[in-house]
């Protein structure tokens, strides 16, 4: 289980506690609480990667400032895939249908969708170097070409991880 998901548990109140010794009541708030640590998860992502995105724009003017335009349609594109990764992101299902809901995400893949998200962090970091990098190469051609091949493949296998999410959720 995920550190939201204890931190939730925990806060839980003489009520709640009080309804989960009722039949069926429990089961039901483990997926509650499992939905919202998945959402709070979902929200930090989302605000971790829009942190990195705002990154490349100084970037990019240091590079039109120091190298020139020719660089500036790879920088959009680079921009664009991580806007879309992080608009994915944000809009993605919750991991947990409602009762009536023609969707059902069983416990086994709740547990993977955990896993996939606690991968997401990884990816993050993984872009962070990459960005990194391109500050560190915004004054040299070569190194610059180098640093916008990696930032994109970073970006690219962190939308690829969040697509495999999604498959676990609408079995496609």
């Amino acid at each position: 289980m995920s550190a939201n998901y204890e931190n939730i548990r925990r806060e839980q109140g003489t009520i709640e506690s009080f309804f989960g010794k009722l039949p069926g009541y429990k089961g039901y708030k483990e997926k509650e609480m499992r939905r919202e640590a998945d959402r709070l998860l979902r929200e930090a992502l989302v605000r971790d990667f829009t942190l990195q995105m705002d990154r490349i724009t100084p970037v990019q003017n240091a590079v039109l400032d120091n190298i020139g335009v020719e660089w500036m349609s790879d920088f959009g594109a680079l921009k664009t895939s991580l806007q879309t990764l992080i608009d994915r992101i944000r809009h993605a299902p919750q991991g947990y249908a409602g009762f009536f809901d023609a969707v059902r995400v069983k416990e086994d893949d709740l547990d993977r969708l955990e896993e996939f998200d606690r991968q997401l962090v990884g990816e993050l970091d993984k872009v962070k170097a990459a960005i990194d990098g391109l500050e560190a190469a915004s004054s040299d051609p070569a190194a610059l070409k180098a640093a916008l091949d990696t930032a994109g493949k970073t970006v690219k296998a962190a939308a690829d991880l969040f697509a495999q999410r999604s498959k676990v959720i609408t079995g496609v």
